[in-house]
């Protein structure tokens, strides 16, 4: 069944290294499992004042997306994860988005406690 990945990263596509933060990250990276296709969307909250975890769970909400791949996500942004019902992975590596999700695919990545 297709389904909405999303992965932070520091700049647009699939070879861009993934990004750490979360709320923080340059860009988001939606690929769709059944298509493969990605798209990248600047993140328009990478300096905003404040409240940009939960406000960036939303921008994922729209976009569809059911699973994060980051390195970290703050406490608001967790509660808001888990109030979406998405779920969060953290791949700690210095690899690009394609290798995350290729990480994630093979079930190697170890999900982000949310609660």
């Amino acid at each position: 069944s297709s389904m909405i990945i999303c992965i932070t990263a520091r700049a647009s596509g699939m070879d861009a290294p993934v990004e750490q933060r979360f709320a923080r990250a340059p860009y988001f990276v939606f690929v769709d499992t059944e298509s493969g296709k990605s798209e990248s969307i600047e993140n328009p909250l990478i300096s905003a004042a404040g409240g940009a975890g939960p406000r960036a769970v939303q921008l994922l909400s729209q976009a569809g997306a059911t699973v994060l791949i980051t390195g970290q996500v703050g406490g608001n942004a967790a509660r808001a994860l888990a109030a979406g019902g998405i779920k969060a992975y953290a791949y700690r590596g210095s690899g690009s988005v394609a290798d995350a999700l290729a990480e994630y695919t093979a079930r190697n990545l170890q999900p982000i406690p949310l609660s």
